[in-house]
């Protein structure tokens, strides 16, 4: 999963992700690592795979990964070269959700850009951005599209599809919002990998005090939320003050500073479960002596496609899964123990995958 943060300067966002890139490397042993000044990779916390590797005393834990993508300086017009956003907004082109780091709190030593806090308007700011670089995007596309379409009638269809999308944009609508009935419009469409037709979280960028009731009694966050509603998209409390001071404890000072705090988990345990919520995600689990992994799969997923995401040959010579629950298979504390109750079941190519089946694949070479 690719999740692309982006937000105003000064709303908190560069700490949020330096904070969870750092906590999230930590938090589950897994090694942080920069691909890009702005690019970082962090494992998904998932105590399953710890009580699992108890169970097999298993050589590694592989926990399943999200790769944040930083989007740095996007200030009004960034799609037209202003501040440093400009050149990264073709970085979350590839993402599969964008992260929207929205200011909820006044702090009159930090200076917002514009003067005041205003979650709306600066979410307006930010989609005018995405929507003028779509616009750019479109304008190339048709260009390119148009110098055969006399002579093509496809051509033709999709360059009169896209200038009815470009024109919502310049309308200042979000492409999600375009309405396509026809399914091959609909690829043409995907296929321009649009920034605004991208799902959305809001974090919700809050003081301290906030975090208690889950932002219920900050009139900010009340009118993002209300916002999201109408989108369609998901939205978490978070203070990034709060998530650089989790990202330098250990697991076991972490645990204690949340209870202090009263809260049961961290800004990137509410962002993951945003995630998996908003894109429709779950994870099925392997284990073994050599490791034990978490793979994230679409819910829906049926078990040869699923076995796919190990090895393409999983897929192609699949013949059955042996799959017990999760819960189960700690609930009698081995697998030989869970066969002898029936736990264990024998599944075949029509078997849809469940969040946290553990899972053994069979299959031809």
């Amino acid at each position: 999963m690719k999740l692309g943060i982006v937000g105003l300067p000064n709303v908190g966002k560069s700490t949020l992700f330096n904070s969870l890139t750092k906590a999230g490397a930590e938090s589950a042993n897994y090694p942080f690592c920069t691909i890009d000044p702005n690019v970082g990779i962090v494992a998904v916390p998932d105590e399953r795979l710890n009580k699992l590797d108890e169970m097999y005393h298993s050589k590694k834990i592989v926990p399943a990964v999200i790769e944040f993508v930083d989007i740095a300086g996007l200030v009004k017009g960034a799609s037209k070269g202003e501040g440093l956003g400009n050149q990264f907004l073709s970085n979350i082109r590839e993402v599969d959700a964008i992260v929207h780091v929205v200011r909820c709190f006044e702090n009159d030593n930090i200076v917002h850009v514009d003067g005041s806090i205003n979650p709306l308007r600066d979410i307006e700011t930010i989609n005018f951005e995405l929507i003028f670089s779509d616009i750019e995007l479109l304008e190339r596309r048709i260009a390119k599209s148009s110098r055969g379409a006399k002579n093509d009638k496809a051509l033709a269809q999709e360059v009169a599809f896209l200038t009815k999308v470009k024109e919502h944009l310049e309308d200042g609508k979000l492409a999600k919002t375009f309405e396509v009935e026809d399914e091959d419009l609909q690829e043409v469409l995907d296929s321009c990998n649009l920034l605004t037709t991208k799902p959305v979280i809001f974090a919700a960028n809050v003081d301290e005090d906030n975090l208690e009731d889950d932002g219920e009694s900050n009139p900010f966050v009340a009118e993002v939320r209300e916002y999201a509603k109408e989108m369609d998209a998901e939205v978490f409390c978070v203070c990034a003050q709060i998530e650089q001071e989790i990202s330098e404890l250990d697991e076991d000072e972490k645990k204690e500073f949340l209870e202090d705090l009263g809260l049961e988990e961290s800004g990137l345990e509410k962002l993951i479960r945003a995630s998996y919520s908003l894109l429709g995600l779950i994870s099925y689990l392997t284990a073994g002596e050599p490791e034990v992994r978490a793979w994230t799969i679409t819910k829906g997923t049926k078990a040869p496609q699923a076995a796919g995401k190990i090895h393409s040959d999983f897929e192609r010579g699949f013949i059955k899964a042996e799959v017990v629950a999760y819960d189960d298979l700690m609930a009698y504390g081995s697998m030989v123990a869970a066969k002898e109750k029936g736990l264990v079941r024998q599944e075949g190519k029509e078997y849809v995958m469940q969040d946290g089946d553990v899972v053994l694949f069979r299959f031809n070479v």
